[in-house]
């Protein structure tokens, strides 16, 4: 068989994304929006213009850099080797933290089963468990990996579109209005705080550019699967958000560890509204299936660069990156371990909200690296065009950093500087083994 016919193509690229973002997005957001109301369909407005615009930028890199290690080095190469490094430190840090949070989704939805999963101990035993299933899962293959993610985005569609086609008859804009904005901050305050939490639904839109050495044709396919992905979740999620805030309440809604199903089960019954909840878990599931790969793939391609020591990667020459998943197995733990809380919605909240301002300073760096790569494309107006998207990505990144909450920023800035210092310390260490 040859090697390209174990890669996935520009379909399964496209799913591959698709189903990155649909995941615990979907599924559990509406319990953390509820905080703020109905007025968040503003901040969904605002962040999808600025997933497409980052879409577009992603794309672009994909078109100019197709290489596998290509989103390690984009800083890297144009802007300087430090914010390289920084970038990809950051980054890295999103996608381990992100896949404990939709673990957190997974393990809300089967709690509709099993109620003892509402137990703090109980349910970090559900995530642990689940984390090395599907590092094994990975180690079989990437292409089993993305089978899972392209099934379970099917199955995990249905509740969606069900929701949407049942609000289309029980809608209630008068409970739509009744929770307009319960935040009690001003409505530009309450939109601004949301927007944050809201990107969550994005993140991970460059994910076929972390896994572009898996990927037939990158650079024709990677633009493909990230714009692609990203329209079809923009799509699903406007709709969806509208249609739920005109079901539940939102007191009722913020309360709630498996919104779909409570929306649901007066109307439907509760058997209808368990198997949501089953496509629902399973949707995340698949969901982690492809961070686990995609968070592996960016270990190995951060030690081929340097950035990582070599004895925690399996090296691109191996079929199977076994280091590289057990290391990113070990990681997942830490976080899921460090992040338990008595509620399933409280280390939601915590995780998403990191998740997403370490993505974000990820995106700015990468929006501006394509300010200056833009020089490699063929015409005046080419490079026009990717310069405007880089300036309007890195611009729009910047603003929902700046109007995240203030508490969050602390470890996000933190964090900035522990990956700085560990670039001047491996500068270093190298220069002394050099000198040797």
């Amino acid at each position: 068989m040859s090697a390209s016919a174990k890669q996935m193509g520009p379909i399964a690229a496209t799913v591959l994304v698709a189903g990155m973002l649909m995941g615990s997005g979907v599924y559990l957001l509406p319990t953390t929006l509820a905080a703020f109301g109905s007025i968040t369909i503003f901040s969904w407005a605002i962040a999808a213009a600025g997933a497409l615009i980052l879409a577009a930028v992603f794309g672009l890199l994909g078109v100019l850099r197709p290489q596998a290690e290509g989103a390690v080095a984009y800083a890297e190469e144009a802007l300087h080797p430090a914010l390289g490094h920084l970038g990809w430190f950051i980054n890295w840090l999103s996608y381990w933290t992100a896949g404990p949070a939709v673990l957190v989704a997974a393990v809300g939805y089967l709690g509709v089963f099993f109620p003892i999963l509402k137990v703090q101990t109980w349910s970090l035993a559900a995530n642990l468990a689940l984390i090395w299933l599907f590092v094994l899962a990975n180690w079989v293959g990437p292409r089993l990996a993305a089978r899972i993610g392209g099934a379970t985005l099917v199955v995990g569609l249905a509740p969606v579109l069900l929701v949407i086609a049942v609000g289309l008859f029980a809608f209630d804009p008068q409970l739509f209005q009744a929770s307009w904005n319960v935040s009690g901050k001003s409505d530009i305050a309450a939109v601004t705080l949301a927007t944050a939490p809201v990107m969550w639904a994005f993140v991970g839109l460059e994910c076929a550019n972390m896994a572009a050495r898996v990927i037939h044709n990158p650079q024709r396919n990677l633009p493909i699967a990230v714009v692609g992905g990203v329209a079809i979740s923009v799509v699903v999620y406007v709709s969806l958000s509208v249609t739920i805030m005109g079901l539940l309440p939102a007191k009722t809604l913020a309360a709630s560890s498996a919104p779909f199903a409570d929306a649901l089960r007066p109307l439907i019954g509760a058997l209808a509204a368990g198997f949501i909840a089953v496509c629902a878990c399973a949707k995340a599931l698949g969901t982690f299936s492809n961070i686990v790969l995609v968070t592996a793939e960016m270990s190995r391609s951060a030690a081929a660069s340097g950035f990582l020591p070599g004895v925690l990667s399996s090296g691109v020459a191996q079929p199977r990156p076994t280091r590289d998943l057990v290391f990113t197995g070990g990681l997942m733990t830490f976080v899921a371990v460090a992040s338990s809380s008595p509620t399933l919605g409280g280390q939601f909240a915590i995780l998403i909200n990191i998740s997403v301002l370490y993505s974000m300073s990820f995106y700015a760096l990468c929006s501006a690296a394509l300010v200056v790569l833009a020089k490699d494309l063929s015409t005046p107006a080419r490079r026009a065009g990717a310069r405007a998207a880089g300036l309007a990505g890195a611009g729009f990144s910047a603003w929902v950093i700046a109007s995240a909450d203030p508490g969050m920023r602390a470890p996000v800035l933190a964090t900035l500087a522990v990956g700085l210092c560990a670039y001047g310390v491996s500068r270093w260490a190298r220069r002394g083994r050099q000198a040797t």
